[in-house]
């Protein structure tokens, strides 16, 4: 009975211990795939997002500056003013001409200029509204609006004057009645008219306004 009695403690105790191995080894095989699932989900979208081709926006167009001359007994900056600021430059016949017309884009930059023989000088600018189109013909034809008059008018002469301007092309081509500006050029020129309005700069005024009398040069 004793010997009896021993071998059911030791079944008893055989099945107790596979009973406890089955009931802490169990739990383990269940509890990795949950944490790994949980682990994965965040991951495998940070993955996908970074595999997303972005849209790249494509890089603005560089301004350009322009130079536009015309005579102040046909059409003036007082004419654009009193136009809402308004209008279209029409009438360039010359083919360089025109083909600087349609090489401007919307928001470019132009000096307005008053040609002739009485005054030849920058006196505003004006910004490119809308790029070059046809009335007919092979006329090119862009609308301008003004930006701003400048401080003080800039003479031909003392652009000529001045040796950071050398080579412009109003100098090389003085027929064009359109001339491209290089950013050089362009700030120079407004460094000597003290800037325009609407440039965001303030300057106090010198008591130099208004026209002075003009040179007899191109």
């Amino acid at each position: 009975m004793v010997v009896e009695s021993l071998q059911m403690t030791h079944v008893l105790f055989h099945f107790t211990t596979i009973a406890w191995r089955q009931s802490t080894h169990l739990p383990r095989q269940k509890n990795p795939k949950p944490i790994i699932k949980t682990l994965c989900i965040p991951e495998q979208k940070i993955s996908n997002k970074s595999d997303e081709k972005t849209p790249t926006p494509s890089m603005a167009a560089e301004k350009q500056y322009w130079l536009l001359k015309t005579e102040p007994g046909e059409w003036s900056w007082e004419d654009q003013a009193a136009n809402g600021g308004v209008t279209k430059w029409d009438g360039v016949k010359n083919k360089q001409a025109q083909k600087y017309l349609k090489s401007m884009k919307l928001s470019d930059l132009c000096f307005f200029y008053h040609s002739g023989t009485k005054a030849r000088r920058v006196v505003g600018v004006v910004s490119v509204l809308r790029e070059w189109y046809s009335e007919g013909g092979d006329d090119a034809v862009v609308d301008v609006k003004a930006v701003g008059e400048m401080r003080r008018p800039v003479d031909l002469k003392e652009m000529k004057r001045d040796q950071g301007l050398k080579g412009f092309a109003l100098f090389r081509q003085p027929r064009l009645s359109v001339v491209p500006v290089s950013e050089d050029v362009w700030m120079k020129i407004c460094d000597l008219g003290s800037g325009y309005e609407g440039d965001g700069n303030a300057f106090e005024d010198d008591g130099s306004g208004g026209e002075s009398g003009g040179e007899g040069d191109e």
